[in-house]
């Protein structure tokens, strides 16, 4: 078993639609169940997951998340094969998502996975803010055509 720490956790944090989610089967594997068995406790649950907690992704986003892992687990995730393996595109969940996934899976280990997760998402969001200047001029060194500016 994976030990999990703040950096396993936010390893799975992506941006997606500009939203931080997590995928269905890394949050199924933290919380220690089933990625269908995660998924089925949404659906019995659906009305706590509003499309801005959790939305399932569209292939070119799953294609862009799949050349970004190369050939990692997640390539194997939507096989088609007979033996098995997923046959759908997956789900990503929200923080507000991840949030709920506690009210629906209620072992203990999925609750202090939960806070974990939520601390996480909180630790990451304050990088961002406090160093979001930073980022904005490296924009500016990738991108120079976004810096408005002009010499005469």
């Amino acid at each position: 078993m994976e030990i999990v720490n703040d950096i396993n956790i936010q390893n799975k944090i992506y941006s997606i639609r500009g939203l931080q989610v997590m995928l269905d089967l890394d949050l199924a594997k933290l919380y220690e169940v089933e990625t269908k068995n995660l998924n089925k406790a949404v659906a019995r649950n659906i009305k706590r997951f509003p499309d801005k907690f959790r939305f399932q992704l569209a292939e070119d986003e799953y294609q862009n998340l799949r050349f970004q892992f190369g050939t990692s687990s997640l390539v194997a995730q939507k096989e088609t094969s007979q033996h098995g393996g997923r046959r759908y595109l997956p789900y990503v969940f929200t923080e507000q998502g991840v949030s709920m996934l506690s009210a629906v899976l209620r072992s203990d280990v999925a609750i202090d996975m939960s806070i974990k997760i939520m601390e996480n998402f909180v630790n990451m969001r304050k990088f961002i803010n406090q160093n979001s200047l930073v980022f904005q001029k490296f924009e500016y060194i990738v991108n120079p055509e976004k810096l408005n500016i002009s010499l005469f």
